[in-house]
């Protein structure tokens, strides 16, 4: 490492040669996909629209509290795609069912999601089609699902949407999936299938990925007074989440990704703050909610003993 960091050449050319294989890599944990028009590699992507009200403050439910001096910096962040309002108010809306995950809540949440990863810039949003896929794909079960149980949308006169088949039926939430997809034989315990429950815990491995990192952004410096970058913290939270489930070679193209991703000031402009200070609470909140819905998937996956499918 040392002697990459005295050869940045070097280092740019090799992390490309992993980003390419990366490319032709299916099973990647990450969204692969194309690089937005965002202007510069750093800046976050514009919405084409302006967004003139304000975000509602979602009722609280148990376990789920935002302090009240927090509630102001939740807000409206002008001229960008990711805002945490809106995150938090899909995942707030997720566990609106006890003890269960709402689908099309959850899904919306990964959409929100997308948004962050990609206003990192070119690295990041090289990886997005890969999670849009899974997003994709558990829509597009439920949709037929629903279609060849004999629903029909609202306004069948126009574009079926795809949260269609979330809204009712078997695909309604996480419970109901899987027990629908494993009473029709759709899920196998040895081998791959385009089942919604193997695609849910691809996307749940992911999202534990993405709390952790965010989980040491929340966090102060070290003893040394030191503070770890994005790519550091995003390291080590793969080796936690991802890494386990990942071949060797995989894993070595993860790390150099990580070195490209954008410095701390970055990620805290995401969330419309400047300072680590006015960040910390709000990104506390973020990851409470992130827990709460993890934990939730993970005991209904846990109760089929699908953490493991292949």
């Amino acid at each position: 490492m040392v002697f990459l960091r005295q050869t940045p050449l070097l280092r740019y050319l090799m992390l490309s040669a992993m980003l390419t294989l990366l490319l032709f890599s299916s099973s990647f944990w990450l969204p692969q996909g194309g690089v937005r028009d965002c202007g510069s590699a750093w800046l976050p992507c514009l919405t084409s629209y302006s967004q003139t009200l304000d975000p509602p403050l979602v009722p609280p439910m148990e376990g789920w509290v935002v302090p009240q001096k927090v509630r102001p910096l939740i807000k409206e962040c002008p001229g960008q795609s990711f805002q945490t309002w809106r995150l938090l108010e899909h995942l707030r809306s997720s566990m609106a069912d006890d003890d269960d995950i709402l689908l099309e809540s959850y899904l919306q949440s990964w959409d929100q999601l997308l948004n962050f990863m990609e206003s990192l810039g070119t690295v990041v949003s090289f990886f997005s089609q890969k999670v849009k896929e899974k997003i994709s794909l558990i829509r597009e079960l439920s949709l037929k699902h629903s279609l060849e149980a004999g629903g029909k949308p609202a306004d069948s006169g126009r574009q079926t949407p795809a949260a269609f088949g979330l809204q009712s039926g078997v695909y309604r939430s996480v419970r109901s999936m899987v027990e629908a997809e494993l009473k029709a034989g759709a899920v196998s315990f040895y081998h791959r299938t385009d089942s919604g429950c193997r695609t849910l815990l691809r996307l749940h491995r992911s999202l534990l990925w993405l709390k952790l990192m965010l989980q040491g952004l929340s966090e102060g410096p070290d003893a040394d007074g030191r503070f770890k970058t994005p790519g550091e913290l995003s390291r080590d939270a793969y080796r936690v989440a991802l890494a386990p489930h990942h071949p060797w070679v995989l894993r070595q193209a993860a790390e150099f990704v990580f070195l490209a991703l954008p410095e701390r000031q970055y990620f805290l402009q995401l969330v419309c703050v400047q300072t680590q200070q006015e960040a910390t609470p709000i990104l506390r909140v973020i990851i409470h909610a992130l827990t709460l819905v993890h934990t939730r998937t993970q005991q209904i996956l846990t109760e089929s003993d699908m953490l493991e499918l292949p």
